[in-house]
């Protein structure tokens, strides 16, 4: 699947929390999906939360 046809995929899925569950619906779709993002990116080993983490501690 290439970033096209996911981005489609996304924006019917954001569309479809939009009008069922209203505004709430729809920000809670948008940070879940965030969620999802950063839990699938730390498991293919594309992103570090590790270093995200420990970065954040030094300051």
């Amino acid at each position: 699947m290439n970033a096209t046809t996911t981005g489609l995929l996304v924006g019917i899925l954001l569309a479809i929390a939009a009008t069922t569950g209203g505004l709430g619906g729809f920000l809670l779709a948008v940070i879940l999906g965030v969620v999802g993002l950063g839990v699938a990116g730390h498991l293919s080993g594309e992103l570090d939360l590790g270093r995200m983490w420990r970065a954040r501690e030094r300051e």
